[in-house]
């Protein structure tokens, strides 16, 4: 393994477009021993710091501990209102020193904060950290509280020299990247659709997602007006109120925990140049999964054909798409033929030439809290307690993304 990231080190230095941000090997230092949820639903009034709080408190239940045993608190920066020691000791009427990072959440910190919390539990400043994640975005819109592209529209490069010549908000910028890619690969329309259908599949036999009851053809997709060109809203994610969380503890000490631990094999983080400024991307047909899986599965001393079980982030489906051939999963630009035949379906293996992915529904149909329900779905399906159960499932993967960036999680099944 250490070889393997040595190569990796003299390779990633090649490209002119991104490169990988080294990281520290935790390979199964750290371990996630208990997961929590809220429901997920569209605009419900509910504040996110409170639905934080109830994700947090459903964590450390799952991981058969109590809240005075929690001594390190993970949240997002500037995401939503999310919690800090003393909203946890206020809540749970402890008085312990907690340590604390905003380096966690969801996205891409959803992945590189198993990282952050291994070395801070290496380090002695903590023992069970919990890394959560809230967001009340559904709400916030329908109040007139503002939308995810607020960040996009009041950034002052964004406002001087992309939201003037109509290239905002999200939509439009992915739209563009899914052109780039049909025209330049040949995708069809009809393949870009399979990733949203089956998405959709899997959230209509998952009790905790909000398009469970919302059937979705090949026929009715096809029939739907484009939102912006080549997207249907059924390639655009959610607005969503929710929270999610779990708890992590250094692997040695996760076998006494009522759960089987999932471990932490390998973590990788990607950006590209000219970030954050998507206008300025050199590679629009590639994102920074090229970068950060590569090391995560070094440090995992894995290949992608161990992979059993993945959750992508799946803010527009092409980005999905992408994603899928970047970590390796298929040839640059095969991506369209390789999810079509239910290619991601639950049912399906590597064996058979696919691999299950976004189980749950991802953001396209369960719901939008940015990440952090694909992990702990990816956790249920490593237990063996999933909804959508992957047969055998022993080893699986994350990827995070933020346009700019990218992350990389593997994880496996304790003993």
């Amino acid at each position: 393994m250490a070889q393997s990231i040595r190569q990796l080190k003299s390779r990633v230095g090649r490209f002119d477009w991104g490169h990988s941000v080294e990281m520290d090997d935790v390979n199964s230092e750290i371990a996630i021993i208990g997961i929590g949820e809220t429901s997920y639903t569209g605009p419900s009034d509910r504040a996110a710091k409170a639905m934080a709080l109830e994700a947090v408190e459903n964590a450390i239940e799952d991981a058969g501990l109590k809240p005075r045993d929690i001594d390190g608190l993970m949240v997002s920066a500037g995401i939503a209102e999310q919690l800090c020691p003393d909203d946890f000791r206020a809540y749970f009427g402890t008085e312990n020193d907690i340590w604390f990072s905003r380096e966690g959440g969801a996205m891409i910190w959803g992945a590189t904060c198993t990282h952050t919390a291994s070395l801070a539990i290496r380090a002695g400043l903590a023992r069970n950290i919990v890394n959560v994640f809230a967001v009340d975005w559904a709400s916030a819109r329908k109040s007139g509280r503002g939308t995810p592209g607020d960040w996009h529209a009041n950034e002052p490069m964004k406002a001087g020299y992309e939201v003037p010549y109509g290239w905002f908000p999200q939509p439009l910028y992915f739209a563009t990247f899914a052109h780039r890619h049909m025209h330049e690969f040949g995708t069809t329309a009809e393949q870009l659709a399979e990733v949203p259908l089956t998405f959709r599949r899997h959230a209509n036999t998952h009790s905790g997602a909000v398009m469970r009851d919302k059937i979705m053809t090949m026929e009715s997709y096809l029939e739907r007006p484009m939102l912006t060109d080549p997207f249907r809203v059924e390639d655009c994610c959610l607005i969503s109120d929710g929270a999610g969380a779990f708890v992590m503890c250094n692997a040695e000490q996760a076998q006494d925990r009522p759960h089987v631990p999932v471990i932490v094999e390998g973590v990788g983080r990607g950006c590209i140049e000219g970030s954050p400024y998507i206008s300025q991307q050199k590679r629009v047909t590639a994102t920074p999964q090229t970068f950060s899986a590569p090391w995560a599965l070094a440090m995992a001393d894995r290949e992608v054909q161990d992979i059993d079980v993945l959750a992508v982030y799946d803010c527009f489906s092409m980005t999905a798409l992408m994603q899928i051939e970047d970590m390796g999963f298929c040839d640059k630009g095969q991506g369209g033929e390789f999810v079509q035949n239910d290619r991601l379906y639950y049912k399906r293996t590597r064996r058979d030439g696919g691999i299950p992915c976004n189980t749950h529904g991802g953001l396209l149909s369960h719901a939008y809290v940015l990440g952090i329900a694909h992990i702990i779905e990816l956790v249920r399906q490593l237990r063996g307690d999933a909804q959508n159960q992957v047969a055998d499932a022993r080893v699986a993967a994350y990827a995070g993304f933020t346009a700019d960036e990218a992350a990389t999680l593997i994880l496996r099944r304790g003993l």
